[in-house]
């Protein structure tokens, strides 16, 4: 039957109304019936046979005329390697200091999580990201509390290092977007804007955030004018399960919810969107299998709908799930063409106390599958003495390079 459904009848259906719902507004309202013409005849299962003939190039052509709806549904028609198969041909590539997404490259955030927010270990821990060539996606901290000030202070020493080491990411300290806007008044130094999004207006009303909150925010990270590269400014995390937790699903499958959430992101041209894809718990997906068909599934839906969609390859310690789970979803979302992974020290964060993948992770997927850092990065890499001639990325170990030699003095000031 769903195979059978028309496509068009997604725009006159609508799982949440349009009157009682401002995200289904927003899908509907923003809709492109130019791109969606030329697939406006087919059904779901048509368009599954489309994408996987289709190129890449044809595939973002009709990204606009696609809706979350849509890219869900004909999810659930594919197997795992139709999955990969078709988001492989999708680049979706953003900028700030560097570029992400280019064909062959693999973008990694360095998370850098500290219990109670102490400076010098968040920093300690970035260093230890630098020296395995982790962080060209961003440093981005989760901080422990909601404090202005203290994330204020956050900002300032990663935007001190990173200049003290001349490193091209960018920087973000995880707090509510009403922090944000609110640090950007008081002058500290914010790269990207940060938010978590759901699929409904109920569940982001329980996020504390609208549609017209989003807007000012963005508004005011493109305001700074940061980025060297490019202004995409904007970072949006999600999750299978948000919704459905917060009982704000409208009796909708927790997929398409999550699809409807990239239908929110897309809105604001984002430099990062990553699904955090087994964080919330077995509650929501049960076992490892289920957190692989989920990753699979986001990264499909996500790059169908043209975000620059990543990953953190993780689970809660209650699920029935382990890391060799997280090897097999973290080499098919790089073969997928994954923008970026998320990685933290030791695979163990210590704060929000989930398991995610470790900076030797990127290491592996690097050199096993050849994929190489943001170009930007990587010239910075070179510079540091941590580039093969391969364009791989190599460890340091030699305390005479140039990133340990300043490190060790940095330390010792």
């Amino acid at each position: 039957m769903l195979a059978d459904t028309p496509l068009s009848q997604f725009l006159t259906e609508t799982p949440i109304p349009y009157e009682a719902d401002e995200v289904t507004r927003l899908i509907i309202d923003s809709h492109a019936s130019a791109a969606f013409a030329p697939i406006a005849h087919l059904t779901v299962g048509g368009l599954r046979d489309w994408l996987m003939a289709a190129d890449g190039a044809a595939i973002r052509a009709v990204s606009r005329g696609l809706t979350p709806e849509m890219v869900a549904a004909v999810s659930k028609l594919m197997r795992n390697q139709d999955l990969i198969a078709v988001a492989a041909k999708v680049q979706v590539v953003t900028a700030f200091r560097t570029t992400i997404g280019l064909p062959g490259r693999l973008s990694t955030r360095l998370q850098p999580n500290h219990p109670a927010d102490d400076a010098r270990g968040i920093a300690t821990a970035v260093f230890d990201g630098l020296l395995h060539g982790v962080g060209d996606a961003v440093i981005g901290v989760n901080p422990a509390s909601d404090s202005i000030a203290a994330a204020a202070n956050l900002l300032t020493m990663l935007d001190d290092l990173r200049q003290g080491y001349e490193v091209p990411t960018q920087s973000c300290v995880l707090t509510h977007v009403t922090n944000t806007i609110a640090l950007i008044e008081r002058g500290a130094p914010v790269d990207l804007v940060f938010q978590s999004v759901a699929g409904s207006e109920t569940a982001n009303r329980g996020f504390g955030i609208d549609l017209a909150v989003l807007r000012e925010a963005h508004q005011a990270g493109l305001s700074l004018g940061r980025g060297t590269v490019g202004q995409n400014v904007m970072y949006f995390e999600t999750g299978q399960g948000a919704a459905l937790s917060a009982n704000a699903h409208h009796g909708v499958d927790q997929q398409t919810m999550e699809a409807r959430s990239y239908g929110v992101a897309r809105v604001f041209d984002p430099l990062l969107v990553n699904t955090v894809v087994g964080f919330i718990g077995p509650e929501y997906l049960y076992d490892g299998k289920q957190i692989i068909r989920a990753g699979l599934e986001d990264h499909f839906c996500g790059k169908l709908l043209g975000l620059p969609m990543g990953c953190d390859v993780c689970y809660t310690n209650h699920a029935e799930a382990d890391q060799d789970d997280m090897d097999s979803l973290m080499t098919l979302l790089t073969v997928a063409g994954c923008n970026f992974l998320i990685c933290v020290p030791g695979g163990d964060d210590v704060m929000l106390s989930y398991q995610s993948l470790s900076y030797h992770d990127a290491l592996y997927l690097r050199a096993t599958l050849g994929r190489r850092a943001a170009p930007e990065f990587e010239e910075w890499l070179d510079r540091m003495g941590m580039l093969e001639p391969d364009g791989g990325v190599r460890a340091l170990t030699d305390p005479t390079s140039p990133l340990e030699r300043r490190m060790a003095l940095e330390s010792a000031r």
